[in-house]
């Protein structure tokens, strides 16, 4: 049998476990919640630890607790912190109540435990630890405190050097030339590199998109409590609060300009998932075609040929798959995926307070990692070590027909139709039909037809 001991709530008596931190309110939230097992994301608690010793050290200079309860608040947060077992002090099912009053509590419980061992004598969950605060404002400030912080850290950086790997990898295939492909049929040809450099394009666009989100990003709910009037928080609360955040994380965080709007809504949270989720369709791109592009090895593209990673199948011996950007895609469908419930979760904002925040904070954290792992991988794993089938890509070149589109402004668009139709029909290279049906010389032909000159457009 499991040692317990009882804690005591407004709702009356709970045995929790003899080891535990945590108090009466989490161990209902367990018994109540019993749903997924998957608990809040690590980068979300460690939020919620560092606004609780923010508003710890707010409420000391405000006068609000007493300097000593306040100072073990803090120490217990610097503990809790700094533990390799964090998350083993908050058990709680993503899937609880819509406002995540468990999971605020559960910080409570746990930092209002080790404080009063520290201190020698009782530290409330509610009154000290919660002082100035209401779940309906902690829960949606962290879900902004921990997207800052992990888009910074994380997400942004990865993004960097998937684009420094790409602007790299683009220098080292720039004398190539491959067969362009619109409606995966045959088009003009393009430079490889001019290929790598529109994904670094595209995952500039992400990056520039998502700093340009961060001043929404950084208001904060914090202060605006049950409603968003304030009630029983103090007037400097939300300021002092923020320019101690801000001393602990380095970041820039402001009071919200409309507390209403930050705690009855998720808006910033939906936009961000969008943007998530639009740099989750550029990296199934960039997957996709590498995928495409490394087919074969005898009956696909075959112009380039990824690292091999490991053995593509248990029944066909020397099998070798594109791992790593199926991996990747796999995490964009996820984070598509992710974007729903969320864009779901927000439409909760009921009167003043959204129902969802639990779900929107791990879905948006989740996104936020796979997308920070997988572009590494993608960057590391893929795309710096592909090598170049040029003589696949020169085969390809010399039979493709839709080159002739460069002898238009000479002969006419109907008069090249017919050239690359038979082309295609005799399996000829266009310039050797394009000899027998106009009066042009093979050198013009040559200059002309030449696919290095086709990639820099113009006349």
């Amino acid at each position: 049998m499991t040692k317990t001991r009882i804690e005591r709530d407004s709702m009356g008596e709970l045995a929790v476990p003899a080891d535990a931190r945590y108090g009466a309110q989490t161990g209902r939230a367990l018994l109540n919640f019993p749903i997924s097992g998957q608990r809040m994301p690590l980068a979300f608690i460690r939020a919620l630890i560092l606004a609780k010793s923010a508003a710890a050290r707010s409420n000391i200079q405000l006068g609000q607790i007493k300097a000593e309860v306040g100072e073990a608040i803090i120490k217990t947060c610097d503990e809790l912190l700094a533990g390799d077992d964090l998350i083993r002090h908050f058990p709680l099912d993503v899937f609880q109540t819509g406002s995540g009053t468990s999971t605020n509590m559960n910080a409570n419980e746990v930092i209002a435990h080790r404080a009063s061992e520290l201190l020698g004598e009782p530290v409330s969950a509610n009154d000290h630890v919660n002082c100035g605060q209401s779940s309906n404002d902690v829960i949606p400030s962290c879900i902004h405190i921990s997207a800052v912080l992990e888009l910074s850290k994380a997400l942004l950086p990865a993004f960097e050097h998937l684009v420094q790997v790409l602007s790299e990898k683009s220098q080292q295939v720039k004398p190539y030339v491959k067969t362009g492909r619109t409606h995966l049929m045959d088009a003009m040809p393009v430079r490889l590199s001019q290929v790598l450099d529109g994904w670094a394009a595209q995952i500039n666009a992400n990056i520039a998109n998502l700093l340009a989100l961060l001043p929404s990003l950084l208001q904060l709910a914090q202060g605006g409590t049950a409603v968003g009037t304030g009630i029983n928080a103090h007037a400097q609360f939300a300021r002092v609060f923020c320019a101690e955040l801000n001393a602990l994380t380095g970041q820039s965080f402001a009071r919200g300009e409309n507390f209403f709007a930050l705690i009855g809504s998720q808006d910033t949270a939906v936009a961000l998932s969008g943007l998530l989720k639009t740099s989750a369709v550029s990296l199934m791109k960039i997957a996709n075609d590498l995928r495409w592009m490394n087919s074969g090895p005898l009956a696909g593209l075959a112009e380039i040929e990824l690292p091999a990673l490991q053995p593509g199948s248990s029944i066909m011996p020397g099998k070798v798959n594109p791992v790593i950007p199926e991996a990747v895609a796999m995490v964009c469908a996820q984070v598509i995926g992710n974007d729903a419930a969320i864009t779901v979760g927000g439409q909760s904002g009921n009167f003043e307070l959204n129902a969802m925040l639990p779900l929107i904070a791990r879905n948006v954290l989740e996104s936020i990692q796979l997308l920070s792992s997988s572009s590494r991988l993608l960057a590391d794993k893929a795309i710096a070590g592909f090598s170049v089938n040029e003589a696949r890509l020169r085969e390809a070149l010399s039979r493709n027909p839709i080159l002739v589109t460069a002898l238009n402004p000479r002969i006419g668009y109907l008069k090249a139709a017919e050239i690359a139709k038979q082309a295609y029909r005799e399996a000829r290279p266009i310039i050797e039909v394009a000899l027998e049906q106009t009066d042009l010389q093979r050198s013009e032909l040559e200059h002309l037809l030449d696919p290095n000159k086709l990639t820099e457009g113009g006349l």
